[in-house]
Formats: C-alpha cells, structure tokens, sequence
C-alpha cells in the first residue's frame, strides 16, 4: 500500500510555515559556516534547505524553513554562533554589510501573513539586543519607520560607519543603542526584517570591467543613478532643496542593483535583488539587462542564482522563452523548467539542478514512494501483487490521466505542425488545460489509494470500552465519506477529458485523430471504473441521504460520459473514413 505524503509535513495549510534568510559574514571559512548551521539545525525542529557560501563577497546566505517558533529559536541560536566565531574587524568582501549577521528577514510560506511575521522579527531583534548585545535595526515590514523598510539605510555607511551611527540619535539601532564598544566591533549590527519571497540574482557579463557592471545595474534598478550637471559621468550631481541627489529611476520596479567584480568567476556581474516578483519576475529582469547590456556593447552570458527561487518564477520564464518561440506550453512542468534554465543560463557558471534550487522541491517531504513515480512496468506489477491497494479507484484515476495526457499530446502536434503556426497559441491553450487535468488525476491515482489506507487504519483502532467504540465508529464514517468522495473526484476530472479530445478529433492534427479517440476511450473507462467505487463505498455510509446525493451524481455523470464518448467516437470515424 502507498501513502501520497508528498508536501504533507510542510504545505499542509493548517500549520503555519515560514522562511528564514539569514545571510552571515563569512563566505570562505567552511568550518565556520558549518559550526553556524549546525547551531541553527540543533536549536529546533527546522529545515535546512540551503547553504550558499561566496568567495568573492566573503558571505554566506543560508535558508531554513519550519513553523514560526522554531525557526525564530533557531535564527536566534545561528546569529549567537556567529557573533562567536566572525570577528567584523577582518571582514573584507565585495558585499555591503554591516555585522557578523548581516540581515535576517522572515518570510512567510504557508497559514502566516506577512503582518504576523513582522511582529515576530521586532521581538527577535529585541532578543538579540537584550540577550547578545547586538544592536539590532528593523527593516521592511518590521521597520518602525518608513525610511527604515529600505535595507540600505539600515546599512548606510555599513560596518565602518557604526560607531558614528550609534552615537547619533537619529542613526541609532531600534534595540540595543549603546556606546560603540569591543563587542560592538566584533559583532557589528544586525537588520532583522520581515519580506515576501525574494529573488537574489547575479547576471553575468563577458566583461571584466565593474564600471560597466555598475552603469547598467543603474539603468535598470529603481533607484537608477543620480541626475549630473552636463556629463553623466563626471559631472556634479544635482540635489533637490533638502540637499539630497536628485534621482534618475531605473527601467524596473521593485528591484536593487549594484555592478562588481568576481575573481572566483574572472568576470564582472550586474547583482540584483528583485524585490517583487509579481511586479518584475525574473524573466522581465533578465531580458531588460540583456538590453540594456547589449546598448553598452555586452553581452550577458548566463545567470547565477543565490540562494532559492520560487518554482512559480523559472515557470513563467519557462512559458514566457517558449511563447517567444511560438511554442505550446501545455508541456510537462520538467520540460518548462529546462527552458528557463537554458534560456537564462541559469547553468552557465556550475551545474543548476532544480532539486536543489527550487523551494517547492526542497520542502518536499519525499519520504513516501507515489505510485504515480513507478514505472509502468513497476505500476502493473504493484497492482498484481497480493496487496489490495492500488485498485480500480487508482487504476481509473490512471485511465483518465492517460486519456488527458493522449488529448494533450494531439493538442502539441498541432501546436508544432508546419503550416499551422498561426494557430500555435490556440492549440498551447488546449495543451496547458490538459497537462492540468493530467496532473489532478495523477494525483488522484495516489489519493485513492490513500482512502484505502485511512479505512485500513481505523480497523486498527482500539474498540475495548464504548469510548473506544463509538471514536472508531466515527472515525470509520468519516475515512469512508472519503473514500466514497476521492473516486468522485476522479470522474469529475475526467469528464473534463472530453472537451478536451472532442476539440482535437475535430480541429487537431489529422494524422493523430486515433490517439484522441483512444482518450475519448480512456476518458469514458475512468469515468465508469470510478463510479464502481463510488457505489461500494456510498453502500457502508449511515447517512444515506448524503449516499444518495454522492451515488445520483455519478450516475449523471456516468451517463453525460456515455454520450461525449460517442460523439468523439463519431467524429473520429468520419475523419479516418
């Protein structure tokens, strides 16, 4: 029997799950960085997904993931490590920073606001004041003024301008202000934050020259560059009434941008933070430095990613390069995320493997085997063993997967066929439908085999007193509702197979009509073998007015499946004539 637990333990709904980002100032010493997130690892029950040390910027970003208390216990237990091993007075690095924990920003994932995070963070940067004597600013959400939400005037003058800083009232840490003294200059400061999801990008350039770097990292943050008097370059920078530069913005919103030199690499990058990604994704930001680098005489060879991404981002990038080719993008989610990595070169300066790279993936609980990951050889065999589980649910839940999947296939044939490029987008609509019935009834075939299980558990339920009786009772009730609801699901999802098929026998590639009857087959198969087991297991519930209810709409739906099958049937023997 098989458990689908795949993202139970972290994406369920329920619990709250955050994210934390801390980047600490020590990039090249390896026993120090593991000394710091075994700390973090020890102080609770956390995640560890990622750990990114850099040469060049003498920094290393590290995330960690798990519910708000034991991620805050443990960010708190990793900037104590830190502040133990890093002395501040020989850092050197090409990074800004200003502590041996340089910034610290919470991030929400699941069941948390950003609001709620924020609250958090100001009571961990009073911790780290009050208990570790680390002068701590609050930024982004956390930030108790306005001018605060923004990093760099947290960090303004870095490391080497903070005894100034805590002598001046209006510089001062929120927690923590002192007079600048040996433990100060060991630690430095600390900005503890709360943010959405951020992107910490590197676009590497075939130049050397961090001049460069820098003039397009100013043409496309938002910050821009300062306004000057007659040359751009060299002239003198114009300020407004209250003495400050005037600003020329950059070509995209919600991002920072700095230009540098990376000897690891032996070339110059434009890194950037892009802030908002529903605001500027990381496709937008690549394709516009490319621009921009390209009206400087560079080129951009390939991108660097530090830290995590989203999967959200390399698939809309993925769609975003296939649409510019006039591609469908009704294709598998792997096949999706391989484009954006070429198209961005996301491979350029070492391997980029999505496993490793992409949140979703690495928060993954991947303990339990889906049937759904067998080999099709390996799925006929598990079904013919003595186990009774997979079953008919399982097995129509598959038919109509294949049934999506056959649809899908004539829908990227056509998409990609000579002398039907105009209608490309219109058979990539029909294609990415389909990959998304695919991927619900795939998932099914697991669910099913799940509500086997949860009913093969109650059995195991204690029954000596009436307590104990009437909690199985109950409890057998509800795992069979569940059972009795799955395979309804199922036909539902592939009831929605036939649309899909009809308009493939009908406009799709002539040459594959077959292949959308088959699905049609398929479709009708999973409909029929469903709705047996809606029918057995409606039999065991008490309620019988909520049996009727689930056993009446699948008959109608059994019945509608009947007659799409047909009309598909009939227009594919009219096309084969």
């Amino acid at each position: 029997m098989k458990n689908e637990n795949n993202l139970s333990h972290y994406h369920d709904m329920t619990k709250q799950i955050i994210e934390c980002v801390p980047n600490f100032s020590e990039g090249r010493n390896r026993e120090i960085i593991k000394q710091i997130t075994d700390a973090i690892e020890a102080a609770a029950d956390v995640k560890l997904l990622d750990v990114d040390p850099g040469e060049a910027t003498n920094r290393t970003v590290v995330t960690f993931v798990g519910e708000p208390a034991a991620v805050v216990e443990a960010a708190f237990q990793g900037v104590k490590r830190a502040a133990e091993l890093i002395d501040m007075r020989n850092h050197k690095g090409e990074h800004p920073r200003m502590g041996a924990t340089d910034v610290l920003p919470l991030v929400p994932i699941s069941g948390i606001t950003l609001e709620e995070c924020a609250a958090l963070a100001r009571k961990l940067a009073e911790r780290i004041a009050t208990e570790l004597s680390i002068p701590t600013y609050c930024y982004e959400a956390a930030a108790y003024t306005e001018e605060r939400k923004n990093l760099a005037v947290c960090r303004e003058g870095e490391y080497e301008a903070l005894a100034e800083k805590l002598a001046t009232k209006e510089k001062a840490p929120d927690f923590g202000a002192r007079p600048y003294d040996e433990r100060v200059a060991r630690t430095g400061a600390t900005a503890v934050g709360a943010r959405d999801f951020l992107i910490a990008v590197n676009f590497n350039l075939n130049t050397t020259s961090t001049r460069r770097a820098n003039a397009i990292a100013f043409d496309v943050r938002e910050k821009g560059r300062p306004v000057r008097e007659g040359n751009p370059i060299v002239g003198k920078i114009v300020k407004d009434a209250e003495g400050n530069p005037v600003m020329r913005p950059g070509s995209l919103k919600a991002t920072k941008g700095i230009g540098w030199f990376i000897d690891e690499y032996g070339i110059a990058q434009v890194s950037m933070n892009l802030t908002n990604i529903a605001v500027t994704p990381l496709h937008v930001a690549f394709d516009e430095v490319c621009r921009k680098a390209d009206a400087r005489g560079v080129r951009v060879t390939g991108t660097e990613i530090v830290g995590l991404v989203p999967k959200r981002a390399l698939i809309e990038a993925g769609k975003y390069f296939l649409k510019k080719q006039r591609r469908s993008v009704g294709i598998t989610e792997e096949e999706i995320i391989r484009i954006a990595i070429k198209s961005m070169g996301l491979d350029d300066l070492k391997p980029f493997n999505p496993e490793e790279k992409v949140i979703e993936y690495m928060i993954a609980d991947k303990s339990g085997k889906r049937l759904v990951d067998l080999s099709a050889k390996g799925f006929a065999e598990e079904t013919a063993s003595e186990s009774p589980a997979p079953g008919g649910g399982s097995i129509s839940a598959y038919m109509g997967a294949l049934g999506a999947a056959l649809g899908t296939m004539v829908a990227n044939l056509s998409s990609h066929k000579a002398g039907w490029d105009e209608k490309w987008e219109h058979f990539s609509d029909y294609a990415e439908q389909g990959q998304a019935l695919m991927a619900e009834l795939l998932h099914l075939v697991d669910e099913d085999t799940e509500a086997f299980n949860r009913i093969m558990a109650v059995f195991a339920m204690p029954k000596t007193t009436d307590e104990e009786k009437a909690a199985r009772s109950a409890a057998l009730q509800a795992a069979t509702l569940y059972a009795t609801e799955v395979p309804l699901r199922t036909m539902r999802a592939a009831a929605r197979v036939f649309p899909l098929v009809k308009a493939m026998a009908e406009e799709g590639n002539p040459n594959s009509v077959s292949d959308a009857g088959v699905g049609a087959l398929a479709a009708r198969s999973a409909v029929l073998g469903a709705r047996l087991n809606v029918r057995i297991n409606a039999a065991g519930l008490k309620d019988r007015t909520k049996a009727e209810e689930l056993t009446s709409e699948a008959d109608r739906i059994a019945e509608e499946a009947a007659k799409a099958e047909q009309e598909v049937l009939t227009i594919v023997e009219q096309k084969i004539g």
